[in-house]
């Protein structure tokens, strides 16, 4: 990463379950294990949001883990060797690790960084097959001892030739123990030019993804359309459109104001791009431009990524929000109660295969625990579980029209309301109840909606 503010910056990188009982209308007592209130994001087709967190900025608890898939921790160093440098502030790494992997959110350590430009620990190791195999070995062991989910390399950068060719060992080497580990491997990459050629096409198949650097170039800095061209380089050179993650500055150039401070100083500043400061014109991504960044790349891409996290404003105002409510369909995260919603048998209200696609199935099914099972029930009416909403398939009305997840878009086939006296789920567009189909309690049974008569099949206990 590449955006200097401080010296150490420049250094490392330029930068309960709780048990309830619930007693149903009907007078039966069930037990209800309560999910945590907050869940990682579970966006649209698997796209991810993904933000960088230093070392030396920034708290853990300052985090919207409910708003990003994927945190990196920055940084660590490697040595000729294959050594690394000590995780700096270790306890702020802990702290992160437990929020997110409460709330569904992976971790990863990013080793690397700008480091004033000085890449001779990467080169010397990288070229050497005794030092790779030792760093790698370290990866590992650091990847256990605070229990993370992968490793994010930060070469900046090898160059075309042997470099790359070292590279891609490197990579190659990492690639199978991470697999072999149910580990993420992920890696940070220049915008675009010939520095690029240092990562070789051989690389795209052993990344989960490739963070790209869209910022530090283009003018304006890192405008729009510089950054779309600059992922479209990388998938003209085959990386597959699904491991093409846009990168977005939360800082400006040339004299990297933190976007944070930018709006302190003018709450206006959040919805430009440019702005003067101290007679200086500054440049970088306001919100309009992160809502245009994140629909293309939900078309286009795998993923949005943020350098970094401490320096976000905060509220409505945050780029990392502005991302995930657009990737919502401009839904902020429900308020309301969290957690399995169950009926007959004692089954619980499921999507099924846990897909996020438009038109997936709402059914019946054993009670797993699992993301597919856990639904939000809105303030606002709606039902939602995986980012989507409980939906009335084509807004019918008639008896026996199935149940189906759909993208929220405040329409009436997605209102629902619980009677507490009958414990039924009433859709008032078409006057009609959640009906187990055939009151049939077999795992896979499909939900629809029928003329409300508070039968078994009808009633339901909500978190």
């Amino acid at each position: 990463m590449s955006s200097p503010s401080d010296p150490r910056r420049r250094r490392s990188a330029l930068t309960a379950v709780a048990a309830a009982v619930l007693t149903a209308a009907a007078g039966a007592a069930v037990t209800f294990t309560a999910q945590p209130a907050a869940h990682a994001a579970v966006f649209p087709n698997g796209f991810r949001s993904i933000g960088y967190m230093p070392s030396w900025a920034g708290s853990a608890n300052g985090i919207q883990y409910s708003k990003l898939t994927h945190i990196n921790y920055a940084f660590v160093l490697p040595n000729g060797s294959g050594g690394l440098t000590a995780v700096e502030n270790p306890s702020k790494l802990q702290s992160i690790v437990s929020q997110a992997h409460a709330q569904g959110v992976k971790v990863s350590i990013a080793v690397g960084g700008w480091n004033d430009g000085n890449d001779s620990g990467f080169e010397a190791m990288a070229g050497n097959a005794g030092a790779r195999t030792t760093f790698v070995n370290n990866v590992v062991n650091l990847i256990n001892q605070y229990n993370l989910d992968g490793v994010d390399i930060d070469w900046e950068y090898p160059d075309p030739g042997a470099s790359a060719s070292n590279y891609t060992a490197l990579m190659q080497q990492l690639s199978s123990a991470m697999r072999s580990r149910g580990k993420l491997l992920t890696a940070a990459v220049v915008s675009e030019g010939g520095t690029a050629n240092g990562v070789q096409p051989a690389v795209f198949g052993l990344v989960d993804w490739l963070n790209i650097m869209t910022y530090d170039g283009g003018s304006p800095h890192a405008n729009y359309d510089w950054s779309v061209n600059a992922v479209n380089f990388w998938k003209g050179r085959g990386l597959p459109a699904n491991k093409a993650v846009i990168g977005v500055p939360v800082y400006s150039r040339p004299s990297y104001y933190t976007f944070a401070d930018l709006v302190s100083r003018d709450p206006a500043n959040a919805n430009r791009d440019c702005t003067t400061v101290n007679g200086s014109t500054e440049c970088y991504n306001g919100l309009t431009t992160v809502r245009r960044k994140t629909q293309w790349a939900m078309s286009n891409a795998g993923g949005i990524m943020f350098w970094e996290l401490s320096q976000d404003a905060t509220g409505s105002n945050s780029l990392v929000n502005e991302a995930y409510v657009t990737a919502m369909g401009g839904s902020q995260p429900p308020t309301g109660r969290t957690g399995r919603i169950t009926g007959l048998a004692g089954k619980c209200v499921d999507v099924a295969a846990a897909s996020t696609a438009n038109g997936t199935a709402v059914q019946l099914y054993t009670c797993n625990g699992t993301n597919a099972q856990t639904w939000t029930v809105g303030t606002d009416g709606t039902v939602r579980a995986l980012g989507k909403c409980l939906d009335v398939t084509s807004a019918g009305t008639a008896n026996g029209t199935p149940i189906q997840l759909w993208d929220c878009n405040g329409t009436g086939a997605q209102v629902w309301q619980h009677d507490a006296g009958n414990s039924t789920l009433r859709n008032p567009a078409s006057n009609r109840c959640l009906d187990v189909t055939g009151n049939s309690s077999a795992d896979g049974t499909r939900l629809q909606i029928w003329d409300c008569f508070a039968g078994a099949n009808q009633r339901w206990t909500l978190p």
